[in-house]
């Protein structure tokens, strides 16, 4: 019997495919050893460094550091920030997200496009767009100086800005999850009889849920971590104006290191923290 009509051993075959679809070992390894090391230079490194030199002076400095006026102060702004952002960004999200993918109207693809904008404008360009609008010198600048309302260099300049930047995240997260989900569970529920208020709560908001506190948690780190956009309208007012991101940059070109590693610092444990929520939620996604 000849080479070419002996019967192919199934066992033999099988290895054969596996190894033909599998990369060397040394390729493996390699690209392993390349991402780790990206990792630590570029995420470990830098992190670890931030600790080092928040704590370099000791514990008391560090704490002394973080009890000052200003510091405090730019805390309850940050904290202020997200409280007001986040909740607005999150019922934006769900309508918009429910409005995309349960109906079909004029304009559709033009308000896709629009949650997408703050994704590709640099957010010290929509800073400077809102100087334009409610600067002294700005559209509107004339009618709030008549009526004493003042929105850049205070609170309502950095809600608007970080509004502005942070609001795709939610969106953005439940739009492609509810078009893949369709609406029959909807529609069955509506046919039993179910209000549209009680299929939302009992139909829609469990089944989008894990996406919901996942757009949240991404919305809220950017709120708490925006820089560029709320640079440019706060006017860096210490204790006043500064955000926590700010006040870092502000004590750092004070020579005060310890001072604005320490703020760094607690900019560093929300992101530690986030990413640790982050990767939980899309486990239990996955699981889901």
């Amino acid at each position: 019997m000849s080479a070419a009509t002996q019967p192919v051993n199934p066992a033999r075959l099988f290895v054969r495919e596996q190894r033909a679809l599998q990369d060397p070992n040394w390729i493996k390894w390699s690209l392993i050893a390349i991402a780790l090391s990206f990792i630590g230079l570029f995420i470990c490194l830098p992190l670890g460094l931030v600790i080092f030199q928040a704590f370099s002076k000791g514990i008391a400095t560090y704490w002394s550091a973080l009890a000052q006026d200003d510091t405090v102060a730019a805390i309850k702004l940050t904290l202020l920030t997200a409280i007001i952002t986040v909740p607005l960004n999150t019922v934006f999200g769900v309508a918009a997200a429910w409005a995309i993918t349960q109906f079909e109207f004029p304009g559709k693809s033009l308000l896709t496009t629009l949650i997408d904008l703050p994704f590709s404008v640099s957010p010290v360009i929509s800073g400077f767009i809102f100087v334009l609008l409610f600067g002294a010198q700005g559209w509107f600048g004339e009618w709030l100086n008549a009526h004493d309302v003042k929105i850049i260099f205070a609170v309502p300049g950095i809600v608007l800005a970080t509004l502005f930047i942070t609001f795709p995240f939610v969106a953005r997260q439940l739009i492609p999850l509810m078009q893949e989900m369709g609406n029959q569970e909807e529609e069955a529920a509506l046919s039993l009889g179910a209000s549209g208020w009680k299929t939302f709560w009992a139909v829609t908001i469990p089944n989008i849920k894990w996406a919901l506190l996942y757009g949240v948690l991404l919305c809220n780190a950017r709120a708490m971590g925006e820089f560029g956009a709320v640079s440019v309208v706060s006017g860096h007012i210490r204790g006043v104006t500064n955000t926590l991101p700010l006040h870092v940059e502000v004590n750092y070109n004070d020579y005060d290191v310890v001072g604005a590693f320490a703020g760094a610092s607690i900019l560093a444990a929300l992101a530690i923290v986030t990413l640790i929520l982050k990767t939980a939620l899309e486990w239990r996604q996955a699981n889901r």
